[in-house]
């Protein structure tokens, strides 16, 4: 563009810029005319202190524009303004030609530095914001978990930063059998509503994606209906269908960091106005750029972040895979050890989180300003599917023991009085045969018949001690009678085939049988309740992640009750973690509903709420999470299981 010299007519200045007119473009401005005149910048106005004041020039000049002021002092004293800092050099009146030359010249020459120098800010800009929206945009696919919402999230801010109308996103996958291709994922569209059908292409050049993929190349296509010297051409079933136009194309491979294209990113019609809608073939025409440069630098750039996020996303999912599977062969090793227990833990899972998900819809009340994240609640999830993990360090006889007696002293016992009865019967036959051998058959049968008696008055008592013992031997309330007649039992005894005599019952056999309620003496139950202990210190080797790493406290205290009598660290009400309350209540309504046990018969669901309801009035548990447990019908989760 030519550089323009101003001066404002008439003026003695005429004569001086005349000479230079063959390298600028001379322009002499009316001063009526002032500022109304049609400035072509840049611009260096040259004015004179005899003809053109300070205050005039002001008046006259433009408001804004790349221009210099060359004021020519005529012998006067400096002007008291500055121009705004447009004032470049002031000269003495007369300047020697050459001399004004080169000042016109250097104040082109600043001009042009400065507009350079607002151009590279411009571009500094725009590259530091760029930058700025490639990191944030960074950040949420590092942050984004949902596989489903990354992909959305990718392809959304693909079309974003390069101002497109439409994309698609395809990603690689391998069949059971080695083999890769590309699968269709998702698609979007400003202009349309495109209903979405996934489909598989091959990885080889007779596609636009599959030609990406195959080579590793990006492809910046103007125009899709002009393809030329490449192996294919645009599907126009969309466009022809819809009565759109796909126009200017770019096709972005999504690398990994071992240079695997994972995926390719599918970006339609680039537009001079990315709010504009392309409702028709002209508006297309009319609108549509071609992909620049830099805007595939750009979605190169941010291919390359969603490859990264695409392979963190199926590591964490791969990861998760892991633990839960990690997490079942847990559940499969506690329920293998007491299969009564089958299905406990998810149970207890499943009435926690919906506990849980009842306490985060509840705006009101003492709970009302608690909410659980996704976070929290998987958190909670695997607590409480963990909980009784530590059931495999109980000795498995103690963890099964439905009765008082163990299953091996209860058959010894039966062994004992079956050797006691053959006892009897012998004893019976001797006395009989003794009488033969001293009276011969004489009036044998009253004899026999008082033998016969008294043996089956033995055998009698005999039964009635197993009796008593067997009943003892039930995991019910012990009555005090039972009590006396056992002790009494245990005080009979009776000859050993090896010698010496031996007691009906053993100490330790009289007292399991005499333990007041359950089938556990107290060591035992020091035992089952170690389970707690066992299952912290085992969760608290697992390097879990910042979100669940409250996972082992959380188990550590689902036994515990709000007045400190829970096990086994009766720890006070405010030292429970609230998720571990919640648990608690559910872990007591599945161990009372739960199928049968050999143990307990399984409580219908109204006791088992009334049972737990007597525990809320005893203040051992949370009135508030029970009455939710109760009122959001949580109970009704696992009915059916």
């Amino acid at each position: 563009m030519a550089k323009h010299l101003y001066y404002f007519r008439p003026s003695a200045l005429n004569k001086v810029l005349r000479p230079l007119s063959d390298s600028y473009r001379v322009v002499a401005l009316d001063r009526d005319q002032g500022t109304n005149a049609d400035w072509i910048f840049p611009a260096v106005l040259v004015a004179n202190a005899r003809e053109d004041d300070p205050k005039a020039i002001e008046r006259l000049a433009p408001k804004s524009g790349a221009w210099r002021l060359i004021y020519f002092l005529e012998g006067h004293s400096l002007p008291k303004t500055r121009f705004d800092g447009r004032l470049f050099a002031m000269l003495p009146s007369p300047t020697p030609q050459a001399v004004l030359a080169r000042t016109i010249e250097s104040a082109f020459d600043t001009l042009r530095l400065e507009e350079e120098s607002r151009r590279t800010a411009a571009q500094l800009h725009l590259v530091a914001t760029e930058l700025e929206t490639l990191n944030k945009i960074g950040i949420a696919l590092s942050t984004e978990r949902s596989p489903d919402a990354l992909l959305e999230l990718i392809l959304t801010k693909s079309r974003e930063i390069t101002g497109c109308d439409a994309g698609s996103l395809y990603l690689v996958e391998e069949d059971p059998e080695g083999a890769k291709h590309l699968v269709f994922r998702l698609t979007q569209s400003d202009s349309h509503s495109v209903p979405f059908r996934q489909f598989t292409l091959p990885i080889d050049t007779r596609s636009i994606a599959g030609y990406a993929a195959a080579t590793g190349k990006i492809l910046n296509i103007k125009d899709a209906y002009r393809i030329r010297n490449l192996p294919f051409r645009v599907n126009r079933d969309f466009d022809e269908k819809f009565g759109y136009r796909t126009k200017s194309m770019l096709t972005v491979p999504m690398k990994n960091q071992k240079d695997e294209v994972i995926g390719v990113l599918q970006l339609i019609n680039a537009k001079r106005d990315p709010s504009l809608k392309l409702t028709s073939r002209q508006v297309v025409h009319r609108e549509v750029l071609p992909f620049s440069e830099r805007s595939q630098e750009l979605a190169s750039s941010l291919a390359s972040q969603a490859a990264v996020a695409l392979e963190n996303s199926q590591l964490y999912r791969e990861i998760e895979n892991l633990f839960e599977g990690f997490v079942k062969a847990s559940v499969l090793a506690i329920e293998s050890r007491d299969p009564t227990t089958f299905g406990h833990s998810e149970r207890v899972a499943k009435l926690t989180v919906g506990l849980a998900e009842a306490v985060d819809r509840s705006d009101t009340g003492p709970y009302g300003d608690i909410h659980f994240t996704g976070e929290d609640i998987r958190e909670i999830r695997y607590a409480s599917i963990l909980h009784d993990f530590g059931k495999v360090g109980v000795k498995e006889e103690v963890l099964v023991k439905a009765k008082k007696l163990y299953p091996s002293q209860l058959e010894l016992i039966h062994k004992r009085f079956q050797y006691i009865r053959k006892v009897l019967e012998l004893d019976s036959y001797r006395k009989k045969l003794d009488f033969v051998l001293a009276n011969g058959n004489q009036n044998y049968q009253q004899t026999f018949a008082e033998i016969e008696s008294a043996g089956c008055k033995e055998l009698g008592q005999l039964e009635e001690f197993l009796s008593h013992i067997l009943q003892a031997n039930e995991p019910t309330v012990l009555p005090e009678k039972t009590s006396e007649e056992l002790v009494e039992i245990a005080g009979w005894t009776f000859q050993d085939p090896s010698g010496p005599t031996e007691p009906l019952l053993s100490e330790e056999e009289l007292r399991f049988l005499t333990i007041p309620k359950g089938s556990l003496d107290s060591d035992e139950r020091i035992q089952i309740e170690s389970h707690v202990i066992h299952s912290f210190r085992f969760l608290s080797q697992i390097p879990w992640t910042k979100e669940l790493k409250r996972i082992p406290l959380i188990a550590k205290a689902h036994h515990e009750k709000l007045d400190g009598s829970g096990y086994p660290y009766h720890m006070a009400s405010t030292e429970i973690p609230f998720q571990a309350k919640m648990m608690t209540i559910s872990d007591i309504f599945d161990a009372l509903t739960a199928r049968d046990r050999p143990y307990k018969r399984a409580v219908p669901v109204e006791r088992a709420l009334d049972i737990i309801g007597q525990e809320v009035k005893s203040q051992l548990l949370d009135p508030v999470l029970f009455r939710l447990f109760v009122d959001a019908k949580i109970f009704q989760i696992t009915a059916k299981e």
